[in-house]
């Protein structure tokens, strides 16, 4: 499941910060709420939290999704804080007009 959390919010951060090379520096305490069995949808939803001149942190969480009830509970969540690189691995600035759309990060 952490593999999972850490594609997605990694594929949502490239996004976001327009820029394919995001590198996953942190991951918050993770709780697992309850099991996901084998055959049960899991829908994964995440929100910038915080946003630094290289690094934003977000919030994401994995919900199972009954198929009869469409009811969904949270099986597990954590923070998560990636770096935008360049392609030699150094970190570089997230664009100004792409921070200012998010809370900035506390200094």
């Amino acid at each position: 499941m952490l593999v999972w959390l850490d594609e997605v919010a990694a594929t949502w951060a490239c996004s976001v910060c327009q820029n394919p090379n995001m590198v996953t520096v942190k991951i918050d305490e993770m709780v697992f709420k309850k099991p996901v069995k084998s055959g049960e949808q899991v829908n994964i939803y995440g929100e910038v939290k915080e946003m630094g001149t290289t690094s934003m942190t977000m919030y994401v969480e994995a919900r199972n999704k009954n198929y009869y009830t469409h009811e969904e509970q949270a099986v597990c969540s954590t923070y998560f804080t990636f770096v935008r690189i360049d392609e030699q691995g150094n970190a570089i600035p997230i664009p100004e007009t792409v921070r200012n759309k998010y809370p900035k990060k506390a200094d």
